[in-house]
């Protein structure tokens, strides 16, 4: 496993070239109330180059020193360790990551200075955390202070989203292992909460089920928070509350994906709870599901994100004149922004280690190019306020959103997230079964 994360470092250290250093941070456990702490998730970058998970560890990588891999880590305690888990050490380091070097974290801040003197560039993600800022800061001016006795602070700090997140967006054969395993876990997820879906039953049990199946799975629980809106709470994008009954009828979002060592899966689906789409939702349902379509067939090398969410744009908005929810030309609407009032976020995004992954959507002033290896989202959706009076009654409270997850190929896309059903027929013979 080691050799993935090494082979990694080599490529990043390749792009960083022998004068450059990099510096890889982790965080501290975050409070979640009183003394009680969030369970620690370590920041993506250092699980990409690592597989460390630990908290307040730190990487260096330094292609132009003998000791090009450094990790800082906890130190071994075991009387801490009795009460907060096992630590893997400053031996465990070297003997289990392949650190050329280890050292206790709390050396950082006398060592960080020795292994970037004489660096041109310093790599790290600046205004990430205000203590890593510091911490640069204050090595940067003491080698500035010591110059007159031979020692060079870099020249440059330099963004490692220029660098480490470029490699993060074209996905590895590890990297895409693990998100189709992520993806197998959510599709079982997915299938399960349409089975549960019944009229009385809580968004906060279909939630339930599905954190369950995560883990079950061998997941390691959501990889963001699960919306679980039935109603017109489907039309709030971020609704997390999950604390309504069903209603039958009524269409159930749910965007839910599970995250599996590291990697997660980002899967939106709508249903109707316990019954056929009503003929309003299904109308609906039907100009989501023709946009998503088309987008997912756009997503071949050579495409743009920004191309993809521009012909999502003109098929829902044609579809919103059609349905009676906007009047006038597909065109003026469009230019005028007037389709937002109905669909108000874009249609994709990156998607590995973080749903919402790294890597620059341009390359220089114009929309980047998709090549394959490449993981995004495509997921349009339609949302229409319950108190909404410009529109018949009947489409009030609706909100739909289908999204798959999609790998770029050097032929036809490749639906990660396939299996998951979403068309109607499909639906309506698993609620209603």
């Amino acid at each position: 496993m080691q050799n993935v994360y090494a082979r990694r470092r080599e490529e990043l250290m390749r792009r960083l070239g022998p004068k450059a250093v990099a510096l890889v941070h982790g965080t501290r456990p975050a409070r979640r109330n009183s003394d009680v702490e969030h369970k620690y998730r370590a920041p993506s970058d250092l699980l990409y180059l690592t597989g460390f998970g630990e908290p307040e560890s730190f990487a260096v990588i330094a292609p132009g020193r003998d000791e090009k891999f450094v990790m800082f880590v906890r130190p071994r305690d075991p009387e801490r360790e009795t009460w907060t888990g096992r630590r893997l050490g400053v031996e465990g380091a070297v003997a289990k990551l392949g650190a050329d070097m280890a050292h206790p974290v709390g050396e950082l801040p006398e060592k960080l200075k020795a292994l970037l003197d004489g660096a041109d560039e310093l790599h790290y993600l600046p205004g990430d955390e205000r203590e890593v800022d510091q911490l640069v800061i204050d090595a940067v001016r003491a080698l500035r202070d010591e110059e007159r006795r031979g020692r060079r602070a870099p020249k440059r700090l330099v963004d490692l989203r220029a660098t480490l997140h470029e490699m993060r967006l074209v996905k590895d054969e590890d990297a895409l292992e693990k998100l189709r395993r992520a993806v197998d876990i959510t599709a079982e997820a997915h299938l399960a909460a349409m089975r549960a879906a019944r009229p009385g039953v809580y968004e906060y049990e279909v939630e339930a089920l599905i954190d369950y199946t995560f883990r079950r799975r061998g997941g390691t629980g959501p990889g963001y928070g699960t919306i679980v809106g039935g109603g017109a709470n489907a039309t709030i994008l971020h609704y997390v509350d999950n604390q309504d009954p069903l209603r039958q009828g009524d269409l159930l979002l749910i965007d839910a994906g599970g995250e599996y060592q590291g990697f997660t899966a980002d899967v939106t689906r709508t249903f109707p709870v316990g019954a056929k789409f009503a003929p309003a939702q299904r109308r609906v349902y039907d100009v989501v599901l023709e946009a998503q379509e088309r987008c997912i067939e756009l997503c071949i090398p050579g495409a743009t994100i920004d191309g993809i969410h521009q012909s999502a744009v003109e098929i829902l908005t044609a579809g919103m004149v059609d349905l009676g929810l906007l009047q006038g030309e597909a065109a003026q609407l469009i230019e005028n922004n007037a389709y937002r009032r109905y669909y108000m976020h874009r249609t994709s995004h990156w998607l590995g280690l973080d749903v919402h992954d790294v890597g620059s959507y341009t390359a220089g002033s114009e929309p980047r190019k998709l090549v394959p290896g490449m993981v995004l989202t495509i997921e349009p959706g339609l949302y229409v306020a319950a108190d909404d009076r410009l529109v018949a009654e009947e489409y009030r409270g609706i909100g739909v959103r289908i999204e798959d997850d999609v790998l770029v190929t050097d032929g036809a896309p490749d639906v990660l997230t396939r299996a998951i059903p979403k068309h109607p027929d499909e639906l309506e013979a698993i609620v209603t079964g």
